[in-house]
């Protein structure tokens, strides 16, 4: 049982340190307010220091994990408990979020003691805005960045006219919808839920057991949700 159950807090589906595929929604925006704002008070007052730890700390946290992630750490920790779990999404495209903010705020730093003060306070600035924005509205360019390239890889009338049928057991059947899922996404739920409430016959493929079906077809993100014909043509995307 969680700790914050036993304590009479709000249990949680998902382990934080454990589960690190998925992660609460509310994570990446607290700590996009922190990154936002250490960026903006290193601009602001001209202290390079601020961004080159910031930086330091990200790529600590994108290496050895959530654990060794203060932002992480204090959400978890200390805010989670208290507000309870939020939404389970894919903990990829934060992720990538993550590393754009590293590079930059690297950057930043470096420019500034490599005499080009303006250069560093433009690049961290660039880091406040977009950091700032995903904390106060959700709206997060570097999440967006991933998502975008996921449709380019993944399964699609445009890229994959057909897959094979045999990949997700539908035999002679007229057809399926097919979602590439995991057991902890929210949204993968709401998508399967929605589906066999309309009656439609779907067919889930978890990303853990099945990562084969998931590199094969390109799936960057869950959840993937498409419409199979019998002939395996794809007709229909839904998601992402």
């Amino acid at each position: 049982m969680e700790a914050s159950a036993i304590h009479g807090g709000p249990s949680r589906t998902a382990d934080p340190w454990r589960d690190t595929d998925v992660i609460d929604d509310r994570a990446p925006r607290f700590n996009q307010a922190v990154v936002g704002t250490v960026a903006l008070v290193g601009a602001i007052f001209g202290w390079p220091l601020a961004w080159a730890l910031m930086g330091a700390q990200l790529f600590i946290g994108l290496t050895l994990g959530r654990r060794f992630c203060i932002t992480c750490a204090a959400y978890f920790v200390l805010v989670q408990p208290r507000l309870g779990e939020g939404e389970l999404e894919d903990s990829r495209p934060p992720r990538l979020a993550n590393a754009i903010g590293t590079v930059f705020l690297g950057g930043a730093a470096t420019a500034w003691w490599l005499g080009a003060p303006v250069v560093g306070t433009v690049l961290a600035g660039i880091v406040a805005a977009l950091a700032l924005l995903a904390a106060s509205t959700g709206l997060c360019m570097g999440c967006e960045l991933y998502r975008l390239t996921a449709r380019v890889r993944g399964i699609s009338p445009r890229h994959h006219a057909h897959v094979d049928p045999s990949d997700f057991g539908l035999g002679d059947s007229p057809g399926a919808y097919v979602e590439f899922s995991h057991p902890l996404c929210g949204e993968c739920a709401q998508w399967e839920r929605r589906l066999r409430d309309r009656g439609e016959r779907v067919v889930t493929i978890d990303v853990r057991d099945r990562p084969d079906l998931a590199q094969k077809y390109g799936v960057g993100i869950v959840p993937t949700v498409v419409r199979v014909a019998a002939d395996g043509a794809v007709v229909e995307r839904l998601a992402p």
